[in-house]
């Protein structure tokens, strides 16, 4: 079948069977692996994506089901020129990662969560990320990068 979106701001389209998982398209046929594979039951959040601002685990929805809607992967936060996003850039002042497999999903989480919610503290930055887990326990620092950057943009990023 014929899937048809705009991911990172560009129009793309490809043919894939109809069971593809929306993980598997953007890695697969779109090129865009930043978007990690962890679980596949949507436990982990590791292929956590914005779709249309909010953040959808990518592992157990089909590539259809969101044919015609804008996609945001984590390719799509930093600048053409290369320049980090402000979040990215907290994470990485932050020291916000370890192996850094969990990053593009907890980065992905963590802007919508912002972007819903832009007075957060650390309670509600810890409540709202725990559908998404970082295997090196790096937590207090990822909580740390959230309230950073929600501080330095006013909250909506």
């Amino acid at each position: 079948m014929r899937v048809e979106m705009k991911v990172n701001g560009v129009a793309r389209a490809a043919d894939v069977e109809d069971r593809t998982l929306l993980v598997h398209f953007l890695r697969d046929a779109l090129g865009l692996t930043g978007t990690n594979v962890g679980c596949d039951t949507s436990s982990c959040g590791a292929c956590t994506v914005l779709v249309n601002g909010e953040s959808v685990k990518s592992c157990t929805v089909l590539a259809a089901q969101f044919s015609g809607e804008e996609i945001t992967t984590i390719e799509g936060l930093a600048g053409a020129d290369g320049t980090l996003h402000p979040l990215q850039r907290a994470f990485q002042e932050n020291h916000a990662l370890q192996c850094g497999y969990c990053t593009p999903g907890m980065v992905m989480a963590s802007l919508s969560l912002i972007n819903e919610h832009p007075n957060l503290d650390e309670k509600a930055v810890r409540e709202g990320l725990e559908g998404n887990l970082c295997r090196c326990t790096g937590y207090h620092n990822i909580v740390k990068a959230v309230l950073a950057a929600q501080s330095e943009m006013g909250g909506k990023l």
